[in-house]
């Protein structure tokens, strides 16, 4: 169990200023910086098609730290509640949760307070319905996919990945105080793009999935099943891409980018498809997940991009 393995307090071996740079580390460590610099992705750039051209400078500051803090207090309580689960994994068994160097209390109680000041941050120097949109994002990572879906079922990243949607409506409501279909059709690019993303992550860990009694996809379902799903997924998310053309009017830059992109991600995705059919590859190395997984992180980067410049030098297709 999680309370076996960890004190109530945290550590406090060292000096106190000795000691400070650790502290922070480890706090930083439970807000996931990789995983809120990949939500950044798809903030900043929806305020640039938001505003067709650059938006106000303090705006994007506000928008950036606001939704940093609101990322960091989701992921503070989602390793505050799966602990437990942390504990059973290589790859999360070293979270400061799992070895003592932060109490569970202490995690609690910083992931409220980041909740709390991302909310007024928000809401004083952006806007109400950017502050609101953000509650929500929490409350779906902490409790609609966290609590309710990730021990119960295996389609959890599908419903789940909601949360990780969200950014695109906050940027744009960033900048107009309101929301339209360009941004939903983002949300749903997200939406679609997030099972390709993490499957095959979650192919890569299966086992220590299956230890943790996470029913993911791939721990429920074999390599072949999960790999079509993927190749599903990936094909909505590419022509989702696409619908942003007539409903947001963009341009030859973003076009190309959708395609040249979309077509890359949609080669992986079968690529992975026909390894996980071949009886010959039956080990991890051989079927190379990852692979995938690190090329879904290039293309939405990319994707993103384009509806950043593509305002900025906007060359109109008809």
């Amino acid at each position: 169990m999680v309370t076996a393995l960890q004190p109530h307090t945290d550590r406090t071996t060292g000096s106190g200023s000795s000691r400070f740079p650790s502290v922070v580390r480890n706090y930083m460590a439970l807000t996931k910086p990789r995983i809120i610099e990949l939500l950044l992705v798809t903030t900043f750039p929806v305020m640039f098609l938001a505003q067709r051209g650059l938006p106000d400078f303090w705006l994007v500051v506000n928008t950036l730290i606001g939704g940093s803090l609101s990322a960091g207090a989701a992921n503070t309580l989602n390793c505050y509640l799966d602990r437990d689960i942390d504990a059973l994994m290589a790859r999360t068994e070293n979270r400061p949760l799992v070895t003592g160097e932060i109490s569970p209390r202490n995690a609690m109680r910083f992931g409220v307070v980041l909740t709390v000041l991302s909310t007024l941050w928000l809401g004083l120097f952006v806007n109400w319905l950017s502050a609101w949109l953000s509650v929500a994002a929490i409350v779906l990572y902490v409790v609609f996919y966290t609590l309710v879906l990730k021990r119960r079922t295996s389609q959890n990243i599908v419903w789940g990945g909601i949360a990780g949607c969200m950014p695109v409506l906050i940027g744009w409501s960033a900048v107009t105080e309101s929301l339209a279909w360009a941004p939903v059709v983002l949300f749903l690019v997200i939406f679609f793009w997030t099972p390709p993303h993490y499957w095959p992550l979650s192919m890569r860990f299966k086992d220590q999935y299956a230890a943790a009694g996470v029913p993911m996809l791939p721990v429920v379902a074999h390599d072949v099943s999960v790999a079509r799903q993927v190749v599903i997924y990936t094909w909505a998310t590419v022509a989702c891409s696409l619908v942003l053309i007539p409903v947001a009017g963009m341009g030859w830059i973003y076009l190309a980018s959708a395609v040249l992109a979309g077509a890359l991600f949609l080669v992986e995705a079968h690529r992975l498809l026909a390894r996980a059919q071949d009886p010959g590859n039956a080990t991890m190395a051989s079927l190379k997940p990852m692979r995938l997984f690190h090329y879904s992180i290039t293309y939405v980067t990319l994707l993103f991009m384009a509806v950043a410049i593509d305002p900025l030098f906007h060359f109109p297709i008809y």
